[in-house]
């Protein structure tokens, strides 16, 4: 078990930790939360030694291994090649590979003295014995598997470590904590350089774990499917709460409010008994009482409130402008960088009113790249971007926070960004609804937050309130509270949004469809997070069957009992039934789009030859021309979900069949 009993910590005059105590059994799995800089970090370091507590005592059992993965890459060897510096997770296994092979060198050339030899086949033994238990002659293997699913090719192996990225190094980094094996695992932000299908194997591997795990993250996805238990650091204290990121949530408000309930009575209580004192202190009748009265004030305990960490800082998107139906579109786009490797070949993409798309993959698969080509920023090498009607352009930058001149003030920021013919006066109630007031629009972009970065950026690009917004990593720097209030921002606006985000829980709750970007090409589902993992999930299960599991009738991709097949029939209809619903859906709301638009066509041109006095004539032609925009750009929106609800159908009704 962890053990903490009355521990200090102060750095700076700033309480980290203030009279703590609490304990993690065997085996618990830790979420560790709390506001950036309340001392997450500082508790793995009192954990590892690598901290001394200024008072109270930490136990941890001397005979367990814990293994500390940092938010920073160590000092190491970075000329070591990537498997060679993952292989060494367990600095045990090198010393007995070494041992083995020096004995082995002795008995190969024969350089054994007699009396010697008895000694060294038992040590022999007894390190073969040690070098299994503690999985040196799987180790490599392992480091493998774990390189692969954090997403290095097998040719990057034998790359040096110093060949890769900062973030690339720190998933090296984490391969080999978590191949260590050990007792206790201390991770900091792991998921922090991890996309999506990277975080999806931690938590796999996380989910197999049998030791006592300790997880500091702001990615709710890990904290809600791994916690069995919750440690909030904040204020100086550390509280427990047993249950999962979901459960500690709503125990906390639950406190909160039970705390605040008996603060206002006290402080009801302490009023009442001040006024008495106040009132009868010179009289002498009741002098006995008055003291009776003081010493009840002096002995209440004060009841403190705990920080809220709910955000403060508002976010709130303004209302879009019109746009047509479509948004934009890629029509047959080529991309390449140098001329030669091509991201893209052929890429047809389509995007219309209302979308709210995310694209996935591991990282390199051109995720940002696609962000730029629809974004404008990129122009392809061959095939065309096309924009819809009044549609405006909102694209936030992944290295936003390298955007921002240091010495530049929120306000200047945000006034760069005014259109020639914009009102300055609007700036201020802008600034005040993303939650810079007052002496906060002053301030220079070297002393905000990640979060009040972002909120900034967001202040800049409404400045010229976009229809369609681009985010790339939007997440990144913020805390969880900040996270939730930009997620509910985005599920509420009115506008297109397509975005990359590696934190799970964002997506799952933003998006509506999404893009998959995978090696062997670029797939779209119309459904949400939850759908396209379930499907894509079914659709390597069909690849790679199972072993031991019963082959199917290629041509169904079904099981050979009758009785199999019926079920396995209705499974599948069951699956499908939710796309063939969203493209039922979109294919209807475009038919009522051009039912609409025609019938109010028709009543234009009755209204035109009707020739009536004092109709405008030029007001109604311009709105015709608007309504055969809007019929025509309906018509290809309907004509591409036909097509696809028409191929989907044919699959449907061969299942059925």
């Amino acid at each position: 078990m962890i053990d903490f009993q009355n521990v200090y910590k102060t750095y700076a005059g700033q309480d980290i930790f203030s009279n703590v105590s609490f304990r993690i059994n065997p085996g618990e799995r830790a979420g560790v939360v709390g506001p950036n800089g309340a001392g997450k970090s500082t508790l793995f370091g009192i954990i590892t030694g690598e901290v001394e507590p200024d008072k109270g005592k930490v136990m941890v059992p001397a005979d367990l291994r814990v293994a500390l993965l940092h938010q920073q890459l160590e000092a190491v060897d970075s000329s070591v090649g990537l498997l060679d510096f993952t292989c060494n997770a367990i600095p045990e296994v090198a010393m007995i590979h070494d041992r083995l092979q020096e004995i082995e060198h002795l008995f190969h050339h024969n350089i054994v003295v007699p009396e010697e030899k008895d000694k060294l086949l038992n040590e022999q033994g007894v390190l073969q014995s040690r070098f299994e238990q503690i999985g040196g002659y799987r180790l490599r293997h392992t480091a493998e598997a774990a390189l692969s699913g954090l997403g290095f090719h097998e040719e990057q192996f034998s790359r040096a470590l110093k060949s890769f990225s900062g973030g690339w190094q720190m998933r090296a980094a984490l391969a080999r904590v978590l191949i260590s094996d050990p007792d206790i695992l201390l991770l900091d932000e792991p998921s922090n350089y991890l996309d999506i299908p990277a975080v999806e194997w931690l938590y796999r591997f996380l989910k197999s774990f049998k030791g006592t795990l300790l997880l500091i993250s702001h990615d709710r996805f890990l904290l809600k499917s791994l916690a069995t238990i919750t440690l909030e650091i904040n204020g100086g204290m550390v509280n427990r709460y047993p249950g999962d990121y979901d459960y500690y949530v709503r125990e906390r408000d639950n406190r909160y409010l039970q705390l605040q309930s008996a603060k206002e009575n006290q402080d009801r209580e302490r009023e009442r008994l001040e006024r008495s004192i106040e009132r009868f202190r010179s009289k002498a009748t009741k002098a006995v009482q008055v003291q009776n009265w003081i010493r009840k004030i002096d002995h209440m305990e004060d009841i403190n409130l705990p920080e809220q960490l709910h955000y403060s800082g508002a976010i709130r998107i303004p209302q879009p402008p019109l746009s047509g139906a479509e948004i934009a579109r890629l029509e047959s786009v080529d991309f390449s960088y140098n001329g030669k490797d091509f991201i893209f070949k052929d890429l047809d993409i389509q995007i219309n009113r209302g979308d709210k798309m995310a694209i996935v993959g591991y990282n390199g698969m051109g995720k940002t790249t696609l962000l730029r080509l629809l974004a404008g920023r990129l122009n392809p090498v061959n095939g065309r971007r096309v924009l819809g009607h009044n549609v405006v352009v909102g694209y936030q930058a992944q290295e936003f926070g390298e955007l921002l001149a240091a010495e530049e003030s929120v306000y200047d920021v945000v006034r760069a960004a005014l259109p020639a013919n914009g009102d300055s006066r609007m700036l201020m109630n802008l600034l005040g609804s993303f939650g810079f007031c007052g002496d906060d629009t002053a301030k220079p972009c070297k002393v905000l937050s990640g979060g009040e970065k972002i909120r900034l950026l967001f202040a800049r690009i409404f400045v010229n309130p976009p229809n369609f917004l681009l985010l790339d990593e939007p997440t990144t720097h913020l805390d969880i509270a900040a996270r939730e209030a930009l997620q509910q921002a985005i599920a509420e606006y009115d506008g297109t949004v397509c975005l990359v985000s590696h934190d799970i829980e964002f997506v799952r709750n933003v998006a509506e469809n999404i893009i998959a970007m995978a090696p062997h090409g670029i797939r779209r589902y119309y459904g949400d997070y939850d759908y396209y993992r379930e499907k894509f999930e079914q659709e390597q299960r069909a690849l790679s069957p199972l072993p031991g599991v019963r082959t199917k009738d290629e041509s169904t991709g079904l099981a050979d009992s009758p009785k199999e097949k019926r079920k396995e029939r209705a499974k599948l209809r069951q699956e499908m039934q939710k796309e063939k619903k969203t493209l039922e859906t979109k294919v209807s709301g475009f038919e009522t789009q051009i039912e609409k638009a025609e019938a109010e066509k028709a009543q234009i041109i009755e209204q035109l030859a009707a020739n009536a006095p004092g109709v405008d004539f030029a007001g109604l032609n311009r709105k015709l021309k608007d309504l055969d925009t809007l019929i025509q750009q309906a018509t290809e929106g309907w004509e591409e979900y036909a097509l696809q609800l028409e191929s989907f159908m044919v699959e449907y009704n061969r299942i059925h069949d």
